[in-house]
């Protein structure tokens, strides 16, 4: 077996919904990673530069899931840094998870695309897994989802279609070389519809209930979320659920060679594993 190929691949924000995901089937495939957490050894933590040149050194790829998301003020400065030491540690090649729609998320991008290594963009909108392991998901549990949105329609996404992308492109590097995959299910669904098929699906009496911003972020001060995470919620419920992403793209279609899943699917399976 050659050096390389036994070089890992390290996956940021390993314990998140992509990172996690992407890390079990490397694993799964035998493909050695390096998980990067606060709580890894070495430890990497986004908002601490000191940690990221033990965590890139001696990798060969890298799977970049930005926290709390490419949206925020520091996060361009900290992948152009992050992609810099990169390269500078003989990185070959990066996979970038980015947010469809967010203009500072395509600023991002461009960082990537200019870096001269192996380079895939996964740009995908709202996930499924939003509703069941986010900030959602104890309202969904409550049986009472309040959210500052309306009726725009949203392509949502299956975190396991993210993942088995990213996957892809880490074992066939060539193939998926400058690919910017925006990445969508097969059906727009507003989020009132989508806590309909969850309920449903589930059996359950779930309300959904559109409520203006300034109530919704009295919540947030309520609930002691920091004031950076609570404008990050205001711009990712105004100025990108403003219809810009109420469109679908075959791009699943066109990196995997099958369609996306459904939201109707995941809500069935997340059904069959409710006691």
């Amino acid at each position: 077996m050659s050096q390389l190929s036994v070089r890992p691949i390290l996956i940021t924000s390993a314990g998140g919904k992509t990172g996690r995901r992407v890390m079990e089937r490397l694993i799964t495939a035998g493909v050695p990673v390096r998980a990067a957490s606060r709580s890894s050894s070495p430890a990497f933590d986004w908002s601490d530069r000191s940690t990221w040149p033990a965590a890139l050194a001696g990798v060969r790829a890298a799977y970049i899931a930005y926290q709390p998301d490419l949206a925020v003020p520091a996060a361009l400065g900290d992948i152009t840094h992050f992609v810099d030491l990169a390269r500078s540690a003989g990185v070959e090649q990066l996979v970038l998870l980015s947010g469809r729609g967010e203009l500072e998320a395509e600023a991002c991008e461009r960082v990537v695309q200019a870096s001269g290594l192996h380079w895939t963009i996964l740009s995908a909108s709202w996930f499924f897994q939003n509703f069941t392991e986010s900030f959602i998901a104890p309202m969904v549990d409550s049986g009472a989802v309040y959210l500052p949105v309306g009726a725009v329609q949203e392509p949502f996404v299956d975190c396991e279609d993210i993942a088995d992308i990213a996957v892809a492109a880490f074992a066939d590097a060539a193939q998926h070389h400058g690919q910017r995959y925006e990445l969508t299910g097969p059906r727009l669904l507003t989020f009132g519809d989508a806590i309909a098929e969850l309920a449903e699906a589930t059996g359950r009496e779930i309300a959904f209930t559109s409520i203006p911003m300034e109530v919704f972020q009295e919540a947030l001060l309520a609930d002691h979320v920091p004031a950076e995470l609570g404008q990050l919620m205001r711009y990712l419920f105004t100025t990108v659920l403003d219809g810009r992403n109420a469109s679908l793209t075959d791009d699943v279609q066109r990196a995997l060679g099958r369609p996306p899943r459904d939201f109707r699917d995941y809500a069935s399976q997340l059904a069959a594993l409710t006691p």
